[in-house]
């Protein structure tokens, strides 16, 4: 017998199976298109976070999420031995005005007691980064020491076969038995905003690429909208379009061009890099613009676990405890801003 039947083999799917098989749980993944084919697939795997101001639920649970994410990749890859190619090498970010510098310099203050003294936000001269800083119009970065890197694919396969050796399923089809989790990505939102006749969440399409270029133990840039990840296999992954609106969810076009092109602004030196793949998906953005968690407003014994946009892996770790304790033990410490009744 299934005690946790999950439906989706993306990161948060994964993430929860994983949780609830670490419990002791037997479980069983549904996807029948198999593990990390949507957005989990893609190339980027930036686990960057909120600025440190303005603290809420949001930023709180992604800073536990992200403080817990050194051991809890260690333990996927343990137990699984599968990497995924995590590693808490921190962010560049280049400084554009005056007003921008004072706004940084103040974020170092409210840093430290927001996040505790376990990762640092400063302000940095160009030349401490070395050759792969970011250009900056003021001669300034912020360095910031909680942002990490993992390979999306890699991490997906790495849980995967985590659960696996704890006696979990991982399928294309079967039989839905115990208690049920929905992680299906935004065709999941649009479905279940199909069924609550209201606007639950849609999908948005992003566009990335990836160099080859061996920087693995450098830090990530962010310039310009633009995710420069520096991965431990001689790559750089360079990401990613926000598109609302597109024909085929798959295709790369000029979109992807333009924001090589912003990447290779910020850090000439990755001009002459080769192109070895392009890759286009759509990631589940809830309307909340925040994760969305809990118990199925419609189904009895059913939940939700969805909505992870562009920080769903670096929400995984505490989103995968989160929906165990609920699913397992019926105890809810999920923050109310993530819940389904935050969008009715």
């Amino acid at each position: 017998m299934v005690d946790v039947t999950v439906m989706g083999a993306g990161v948060f799917g994964l993430s929860v199976a994983w949780a609830c098989a670490a419990r002791g749980a037997k479980v069983r993944v549904i996807d029948p298109n198999g593990v990390g084919a949507g957005s989990s697939g893609g190339l980027v795997g930036a686990l960057a976070p909120h600025t440190p101001e303005n603290w809420n639920e949001k930023k709180a649970f992604q800073f536990e999420s992200l403080i817990m994410a050194e051991a809890f990749w260690a333990e996927v890859e343990l137990v699984g031995g599968v990497s995924p190619g995590y590693a808490r090498t921190g962010r560049l970010q280049p400084i554009p005005t005056a007003r921008s510098l004072d706004r940084a310099r103040a974020r170092a203050v409210t840093a430290v007691p927001l996040w505790q003294s376990k990762a640092s936000w400063r302000v940095i001269d160009v030349a401490e980064a070395g050759a792969w800083a970011p250009l900056s119009p003021t001669g300034y970065l912020i360095h910031d020491t909680l942002s990490a890197r993992m390979r999306p694919r890699g991490a997906a396969a790495a849980l995967a076969a985590a659960v696996k050796a704890r006696g979990g399923e991982i399928v294309i089809s079967g039989l839905r038995e115990g208690k049920i989790v929905w992680a299906t990505g935004w065709q999941g939102l649009m479905s279940l905003s199909k069924d609550m006749g209201r606007l639950i969440g849609n999908g948005v399409k992003g566009q990335s690429a990836l160099l080859r270029l061996p920087r693995a133990n450098l830090p990530q840039i962010f310039a310009d909208t633009v995710h420069i990840v520096p991965h431990e296999d001689g790559t750089v992954a360079i990401g990613s379009t926000s598109e609302r609106e597109f024909e085929d969810p798959s295709a790369t076009d000029d979109q992807l061009d333009m924001v090589l092109a912003r990447a290779v602004a910020a850090v000439p030196s990755l001009e002459s890099s080769m192109v070895i793949e392009r890759w286009a998906g759509v990631r589940p953005r809830a309307k909340s613009r925040a994760p969305i968690l809990g118990v199925h407003p419609l189904r009895n014994d059913e939940f939700i676990a969805n909505g992870g946009f562009k920080i769903g892996f670096g929400m995984a770790p505490k989103v995968g405890q989160v929906m165990a304790d609920l699913v397992l033990e019926d105890r809810d410490e999920i923050p109310s801003d993530f819940k389904l009744t935050t969008l009715l």
